[in-house]
């Protein structure tokens, strides 16, 4: 009986974790072979600073409502930074030199994974943070700059050219925003080749507070079974 009730609660936080938040979109891989491999400034450091960011990359995806809630944004960027923390944006109609509607934005923790690839002497990083934003049905562009306002170093958000995409973008609709560098929402191929940046989008539901809130209470009845047991 004991085995059975703790195998049932974990059974019911095992199915809650996996049905969270999938990959709604991915821009692809960043591929160092490619002749025209390259990042763009996508920071807020000592070195390029701001409020709130210094340099923003913006990438377009299409969003299905029926995906659920945006739970999580990412950027994977060629970095020496160590974020303490990050700032995410999501804005509708986005054209050259404006900056189209605001959605939602925040700032908060972030994480910094190595995805395993480096270029011109750094490190590549998932930078990760979540949120729970609902959209209808629509072309969204999204950014996620690391920050660190006291690390002396770069950050450089990874172009890509659909190696292992996942969803649907407008390619070579993708942004660049920086008062620091003089760029005012332009397209990104102003600044090299940028059909797309590295990064993407999670959808589903519940959010993580929620997730942590239910394990929580789940360990929690586990520990009462388990004291009525050996009673």
């Amino acid at each position: 009986m004991k085995k059975l009730v703790v195998f049932s609660l974990l059974a019911v936080l095992f199915f809650s974790v996996s049905a969270f938040a999938e990959i709604e979109f991915y821009a692809g891989d960043f591929d160092p072979n490619n002749p025209n491999a390259n990042g763009l400034a996508n920071e807020n450091d000592a070195i390029v600073g701001g409020d709130p960011y210094g340099a923003a990359t913006y990438q377009n995806w299409q969003h299905l409502a029926a995906n659920g809630a945006i739970a999580g944004l990412w950027t994977n960027n060629l970095s020496q930074l160590t974020p303490t923390g990050g700032y995410w944006e999501i804005r509708s109609g986005i054209s050259e030199g404006n900056g189209g509607t605001l959605l939602a934005s925040g700032s908060g923790g972030i994480t910094n994974a190595p995805t395993g690839r480096s270029g011109f002497g750094y490190t590549e990083y998932r930078n990760l943070m979540y949120m729970n934003v609902d959209l209808p049905d629509g072309t969204y562009w999204y950014a996620v700059v690391p920050i660190c306002t006291t690390c002396a170093a770069r950050a450089f958000n990874s172009n890509t050219f659909g190696l292992n995409q996942v969803g649907t973008d407008i390619p070579n609709q993708a942004f660049y925003n920086s008062s620091f560098f003089g760029a005012n929402f332009t397209n990104a191929n102003n600044e090299g080749v940028f059909q797309a940046f590295s990064g993407g989008v999670l959808a589903g539901t519940p959010e993580p507070s929620s997730l942590i809130m239910l394990g929580s209470g789940l360990v929690a009845a586990v520990g009462v079974v388990r004291r009525r047991l050996y009673r």
